[in-house]
């Protein structure tokens, strides 16, 4: 089945770098990042893990935990991780979930259902497990991409849509194009101009009836 934006992340018990975890209990009252990987050593996914490491205390900053997923076992992971480090300047420091029985890149119809594991397994035989998902602490799908294994994903960006999402979901907002935290937003269209004017006494602009801009709400 498809995983689209509003449903339920698909729950799962798995073996991690940092011990077995069931995965909505895990994410607890908190957002989460998962982010997969077709296999371990593989040189566009060390970089990307490594600089995950790096900005893994923004993530923090915004109550949301990280994990990553690689169509390897455990064990393998922790190996890797002593190259990210030597390569990346930074250590792993999120959980890593091992999948080498493509249990859980099944779940996310990351690969294609009738695929097996357990066997040797090329990086391009799993290429599509490059995927991103935003999960709210209603453990609901908030965001998704997938990226080519040829193209780094851009983390930056995750960091940026997670503020736009945790804005909208605090403050009933939307968000611009290219908007970047501290810029005005959208007040969507299901609030009425009598209702946007008690919500926002100091005023807002209306270019037309349905794009209205206000200042970020605090």
């Amino acid at each position: 089945m498809s995983i689209r934006i509003g449903d339920e992340a698909p729950d799962f018990t798995a073996e991690t770098t940092q011990g077995q975890i069931r995965f909505h209990e895990w994410i607890g009252d908190q957002w989460a990042i998962l982010f997969s990987h077709p296999k371990d050593f593989t040189p566009v996914c060390t970089t990307e893990l490594g600089y995950m490491a790096k900005l893994k205390p923004e993530f923090d900053k915004r109550n949301t935990k990280v994990i990553g997923l690689s169509i390897d076992p455990v064990d393998n992971h922790s190996k890797w991780a002593k190259d990210i480090e030597e390569t990346q300047g930074a250590a792993v420091n999120y959980p890593m979930i091992g999948d080498a029985d493509l249990n859980v890149a099944k779940l996310y119809d990351m690969i294609h259902p009738n695929a097996s594991g357990g066997g040797p397994r090329t990086a391009v035989d799993n290429a599509t497990i490059r995927a991103v998902f935003i999960i709210g602490p209603d453990k609901k799908i908030k965001a998704t991409f997938t990226y080519p294994m040829s193209a780094g994903r851009n983390f930056d960006e995750v960091l940026r849509l997670l503020d736009a999402l945790q804005l909208n979901a605090k403050h009933t907002v939307a968000t611009p194009v290219n908007w970047k935290p501290g810029e005005d937003v959208i007040i969507p269209t299901s609030v009425s101009d009598e209702d946007a004017k008690k919500k926002y006494p100091e005023g807002f602009k209306t270019l037309k009836p349905y794009l209205r801009t206000v200042a970020q709400p605090k």
